[in-house]
């Protein structure tokens, strides 16, 4: 073991295993090291550092003199129901032989590394030594080893690469007091096998698994697909927000498959309905992955992997159809006369250049230039829900270019599809969606990317209010400003361009507006949360947009909300002179259920860890995704009481807010 030196480097080290292994790992309890190995835990991984339990020991390893990871073990759990099954071991025999078990309780590649593989290798070199090690220190024979992975933060690559087991999941409970807490987040057990006759040393058979954790079958009927539904793990946070049984679950199933059936007429053929019904419940389950090789591996078999592919890209079918039934069947849930039509842009970071419509670009995702897709939403929502409807992949200008155009032939571009911005595509959805019939508004609403553009704003329908997010370094004027040609001052050219005269209002930044102390923040309920009414401080004036220094087109209102932190946000609207408070806060609030729809969906539903690369793949993966949605809203009236929103959006007491200026 190296000697601690007084500083330790900590410059990185980057490169291929091969230039640097073997890692030396030693055992460094009770010596020097120990500190820096409780500080480095405490600091670099995710659960921090808490006294280990029963017996245990603490590893470095090591390239020569710099450390490059850190591992521990310690007891096991006491109880653990796919381990217990798995051994096959009687309560008395766990307690008996459990001293024999050991668990990963920490591992930590050092944040100055980064190699490639590095980590199953570590593990591997550890391995190899454990069992002596913990026959020297506790006079204990080793029999298994057992790993907990959180499948929110890792995919337990390197457990994989070592060769673990996976051999189930816990059932989502912490330890609390003298019981348990359910928390809904339930992590992967994998299980490594020191002594390939532990099962004769304890005297005991493994056990089968039960229904829910054995693997998916290997038929290709949807009937068998249907019945392994109703086994299904589906997402943690789904179960969790409806509080499911096992009798639930499979209702869900059934109730699944009844859903699906309703856009059969999209498919071409019979095996599509398989291939679709997977991919959608593919999408909802608690899958490690959710593209299309893990699905197809989960719910189907090793053969449909490619089918799957084919059926997402080049298999004919109509999503634009199964579109237009998802419409027609969300309608009666969510419509309502004073709805809000919503856009937005949703941005997925990609990797390679291949990706369609993948350029560097604006990624609001990560708030910076990155290289990513971007796609344009509409949205609906009203008192009554909301959900995503319609969206179109934006094509960078450069992906028309003669270059492009082998690249747009291998992803199926349609060959009459031409430039245009995320202002015209939106424009031409909500035309669609307003086609359509079933999705009445009285507002529309939209983030900063569209809110600040005039002229997209000016092109929206006449018989539609806009509530439309600003940046807080937009300019208005508070005061319309006369505006003229300047006095000619005798000398050089006469004055040809209009400006502010002498004397007028010049434009504010919003921002300067709000903290300038002039406004009247009101308190209002802006919605009714799980612990009671969620309050926001608002204000409104009346002003005009600037641009180029100028007031342009006619008044409209200034709104602003205060969080509780502080945070200030700031919209424009064209809403009626007046108007009362309650409308506009209540218009304030539709606006965020489409960023919500994008929240349940890339956490819950696989929105953006698709890994297609084709035009039509892309738009298919996005309707199951608003299908997926569709389905959630449907479950959550099914099994939860009052589960559609709550229309009291604060008081309805009509304010009069057009006196509300400021100079």
């Amino acid at each position: 073991m190296p000697q601690v030196p007084a500083v330790v480097n900590t410059d990185a080290i980057a490169g291929v295993l091969s230039d640097y292994c073997p890692a030396t790992v030693a055992p460094i309890s009770g010596s020097k090291w120990e500190p820096l190995w409780d500080q480095w835990i405490s600091r670099h991984h995710y659960l921090g550092y808490q006294r280990l339990l029963g017996h245990r020991l603490k590893y470095l390893a090591f390239f020569k003199d710099r450390p490059v990871a850190a591992l521990s073990w310690s007891a096991p759990a006491l109880k653990l129901a796919a381990r217990d099954r798995f051994v096959g071991w009687s309560s008395r025999q766990r307690k008996r032989h459990l001293h024999q078990f050991a668990a990963n309780s920490r591992f930590l590649i050092m944040p100055w590394v980064q190699i490639p593989n590095l980590a199953s290798h570590v593990m591997a070199r550890n391995i190899a030594r454990l069992s002596a090690d913990w026959l020297h220190h506790f006079n204990h024979q080793l029999l298994l080893l057992e790993t907990f992975i959180d499948g929110r933060y890792f995919k337990g690559t390197c457990y994989k690469a070592s060769n673990w087991q996976h051999i189930g999941h816990t059932h989502g409970s912490t330890k609390q007091g003298k019981g348990y807490r359910y928390h809904g987040n339930p992590k992967e057990i994998y299980l490594y096998v020191l002594d390939p006759d532990f099962r004769r040393v304890i005297d005991c058979r493994q056990q089968p698994a039960p229904i829910i954790d054995r693997p998916p079958p290997t038929q290709t009927k949807v009937e068998k697909l249907v019945m392994h539904l109703e086994h299904c793990r589906w997402h943690p946070q789904l179960t969790a927000d409806l509080g499911l049984d096992q009798d639930d679950i499979k209702t869900m199933a059934n109730e699944l498959v009844s859903f699906h059936r309703c856009f059969h007429d999209a498919y071409g053929r019979i095996e599509h309905h398989r291939l679709g019904l997977a991919y959608l419940a593919g999408l909802m389950s608690h899958a490690e992955a959710k593209s299309v090789e893990p699905i197809a591996l989960e719910f189907l078999d090793k053969k449909s992997v490619r089918s799957m592919q084919m059926f997402m890209k080049n298999f004919r079918w109509d999503h634009m159809s199964m579109q237009r039934i998802h419409q027609n069947m969300l309608a009666p849930l969510i419509a309502a006369p004073d709805g809000m039509i919503t856009v937005d842009s949703g941005d997925f970071v990609k990797k390679g250049k291949e990706s369609v419509g993948v350029a560097r670009q604006y990624c609001d995702a990560v708030g910076k230039v990155e290289n990513c897709q971007a796609g344009v939403f509409v949205g609906y929502s009203s008192d009554k829900g909301y959900g995503l409807l319609n969206c179109r992949l934006y094509m960078p200008k450069s992906w028309f270019s003669k270059e492009q155009e082998e690249r747009r032939r291998f992803n199926r571009v349609p060959d009459d599809l031409v430039f245009k911005t995320k202002q015209q595509i939106a424009l031409k959805l909500i035309d669609e969606v307003r086609a359509t019939g079933c999705f009445p508004a009285k507002w529309f609403g939209a983030d900063v990317a569209f809110g600040g553009d005039v002229d997209f704003l000016d092109a929206l329908p006449r018989d539609l209010s806009y509530f439309a997010a600003i940046k807080s370094d937009t300019q208005v004027f508070t005061k319309k400003p006369r505006i003229g040609l300047p006095p000619y001052k005798g000398r050089g050219r006469r004055p040809s361009q209009t400006q502010i005269l002498p004397g007028q209002p010049k434009p504010k930044r919003v921002s300067e507006i709000a903290t300038s102390g002039r406004l009247s923040f009101k308190p209002v309920v802006v919605a009714e949360g799980a612990k009671g009414p969620i309050i926001a401080k608002v204000a409104c004036i009346r002003v005009y947009l600037s641009r180029d220094g100028l007031p342009i087109g006619n008044r409209q209102w200034l709104f602003f909300r205060k969080d509780t932190e502080g945070g200030i946000q700031y919209a424009i609207s064209n809403a009626p002179n007046k108007i009362s408070l309650f409308e506009l806060v209540k218009a304030s609030t539709m606006r965020w259920p489409i960023e919500k729809c994008f929240q349940e969906g890339k956490s819950q539903v696989g929105m953006d860890c698709y890994e297609h690369r084709s035009w039509p793949a892309w738009h298919r993966h996005m309707t199951y995704v608003f299908l997926a949605l569709h389905f959630m809203l449907r479950m959550k009236l099914r099994f939860i009481k009052n589960a559609v929103a709550d229309g009291s959006h604060g008081s309805q007491n009509t304010i009069d807010i057009t006196s509300l200026e400021i100079s």
